[in-house]
């Protein structure tokens, strides 16, 4: 934030294009967490507490868009369907420091964060259909081709991984430089796989995981790991830099209460609906509540999906900067409200303990 007004960075693109890559490493490691048979034993928190979750916080957002700041409908379907959206390299990132990536309450906000990954793909289909630009077919044919280029991702990946990885590995240990050779293989894999979800109208970190996922399943997922996690680490830190990047001083300084309202707002109606989601499905009261806080903040899609729409001219410059500065904000509250979350659990079982 201060080295963008002062001047300090000179090329704001190429260094948001580093946190970008952060972001995909950060992905593809998660993947490489998770294989298939976890995947699968977590479908009550993808497809249940996490598609709760975003129905719910997509639908209020966005009524709250056009009720209370006077969005159009088209503007008031992207504002609630974007910041459902939560903060994967900022939970994530929390999840591993505080090793809670095992727990229940880890999982439930996992889950809940690859269902959200999956529904940027609606998103980015309906964009220019909502801004009348997109192609004569209609919404349901935009459907099919989502669905559609979901299936070609997976088929892809999935022969890649069963007939090159292994004997892709088992080359470069052979070699004379293998730790060039296998960094080198690393990024092929991400960064191919990256650009073809991408390419497919898909969200570039779901390519990331389905890479990460894929190498799970060989007997080098360690060494992928272990190679892959400094880079991880710098370019990661990029982007938490960069969020401050999208702060607008001047604009906080002219409309301090909208934007305090804004915020509060977001992080309070998140956190409320994601609680209750998890309570509905059977977690526990503390744990819920720190779910609930946990995924209170707007994402990093979102300053894709924001300036998305103004191109298409669904939000205008103004409205544009004005979200843009406000997910930043939530982005920032982050590790505050983990903190909370985590005391207020502590709280909540020890209180129990007591009453049995």
């Amino acid at each position: 934030m201060i080295s963008k007004s002062a001047g300090w960075i000179k090329d704001l693109h190429r260094t948001e294009q580093l946190a970008d890559l952060g972001i995909v490493l950060f992905l593809f490691e998660m993947g490489l967490h998770l294989d298939l048979s976890t995947l699968l034993s977590m479908k009550r928190d993808v497809f249940g507490i996490g598609l709760g979750q975003f129905t719910s916080t997509a639908l209020v957002l966005g009524y709250l868009g056009k009720a209370v700041l006077g969005y159009s409908t088209a503007a008031s379907v992207i504002v609630g369907w974007s910041l459902a959206l939560s903060s994967s390299a900022f939970v994530l990132q929390l999840l591993k420091d505080t090793n809670e990536m095992e727990s229940q309450y880890g999982k439930s906000s996992f889950g809940t964060l690859l269902l959200q990954d999956l529904m940027v793909v609606p998103l980015l289909v309906i964009t220019p259909l909502l801004a009348g630009t997109g192609d004569n077919g209609s919404i349901p044919q935009a459907i099919a081709k989502s669905t559609l280029s979901i299936i070609m991702a997976l088929s892809t990946i999935t022969l890649f991984s069963k007939t090159a990885l292994t004997p892709l590995f088992n080359l470069v240990a052979q070699s004379n430089n293998n730790a060039e050779s296998t960094i080198a293989v690393i990024f092929t894999t991400l960064l191919s796989h990256s650009f073809l979800t991408e390419g497919l109208g898909l969200s570039n970190t779901l390519g990331a995981f389905l890479s990460g996922m894929t190498l799970a399943e060989t007997p080098f997922r360690h060494l992928v790991e272990q190679t892959a996690a400094p880079f991880r680490g710098l370019l990661v830190g990029i982007f938490f830099y960069t969020v401050g990047f999208e702060i607008d001083l001047p604009l906080i300084a002219s409309r301090p209460v909208a934007i305090l309202a804004t915020v509060v707002g977001i992080l309070l109606v998140k956190t409320i609906l994601a609680t209750g989601i998890c309570r509905a499905f059977g977690l526990p009261m503390a744990t819920s509540q720190r779910v609930g806080l946990v995924l209170s903040q707007g994402g990093e899609f979102a300053f894709v999906a924001f300036r998305s729409a103004r191109g298409f001219g669904i939000l205008g410059e103004g409205e544009t900067k004005f979200l843009l500065t406000c997910v930043a904000l939530t982005m920032v509250c982050t590790p505050f409200l983990e903190g909370v979350g985590g005391m207020n659990a502590k709280r909540l079982e020890e209180k129990k303990r007591k009453g049995e």
